[in-house]
């Protein structure tokens, strides 16, 4: 395990749902927009299911969603916002999602993209994680390596371009933890924003949210980190 210093002029978060990107790397992505990167979010589920209640109004949630979104966005400094509205529960490493990653990514040329580590299923025997997190993940790489960088993949989709490195997030198997002990209160405040799903619970979120970011800092002496998978590409 080590500390990465992450340098970039442009980076790209890829994630499934809402409030996915905040609760993984939102302290990353606060501190490159801070550093004058140009952080660009995907988010290629509509949020429109998240939630327990049978009465609750899928369209309803799905434009109190996006608002969250918006604003979480705003707080990390975002320099832009791709919404893909796919509903939740029907990602699929498809063509179409492929392609759209692709043509994302070769428009904004990010050196790091930051997404989903796909092969992590079962988390401490009380979570499986998310169908869509895993298929995103998979899309990702796949747009990554080697789709975006080879012209005769998806050619209508604009010029090629290589990515630098890939930061996985949510992995068994971190290699590398970035110190956002500067933006850590950013981060809180942007996964805060995503209301509708806290459950009237926001203390004992932000709870949790410092305390996993204590704890991913420990390994390597940082007050606060965020844990990830690297992957640097030879180009």
């Amino acid at each position: 395990m080590r500390i990465l210093r992450v340098e970039a002029t442009s980076a790209m978060a890829i994630y499934a749902h809402p409030d996915d990107a905040d609760v993984a790397a939102g302290g990353l992505l606060a501190q490159l927009a801070s550093e004058g990167c140009a952080v660009h979010l995907v988010v290629v589920c509509d949020g429109a299911k998240g939630s327990h209640t049978p009465q609750a109004d899928a369209r309803s949630l799905r434009d109190v969603r996006r608002g969250e979104l918006q604003e979480a966005a705003d707080l990390l400094g975002a320099k832009s916002l791709h919404c893909l509205d796919r509903e939740d529960g029907e990602v699929t490493n498809d063509a179409e999602l492929r392609g759209t990653f692709v043509e994302l990514i070769r428009q904004h040329q990010p050196e790091v993209v930051v997404g989903p580590y796909p092969t992590a299923t079962f988390f401490a025997g009380v979570y499986v994680n998310h169908r869509d997190h895993r298929e995103t993940g998979w899309a990702l790489l796949d747009a990554v390596a080697p789709a975006a960088a080879m012209p005769l993949y998806f050619p209508d989709r604009g010029p090629a371009h290589q990515v630098r490195q890939i930061l996985l997030s949510g992995t068994h198997e971190p290699d590398v933890v970035v110190d956002v002990s500067h933006t850590i209160d950013t981060k809180v405040a942007a996964v805060l924003a995503h209301s509708s799903q806290m459950a009237g619970d926001s203390d004992v979120i932000r709870d949790v949210v410092y305390g996993r970011a204590e704890q991913a800092g420990r390994p390597v002496g940082i007050s606060f980190g965020e844990s990830f998978r690297s992957v640097e590409l030879a180009f």
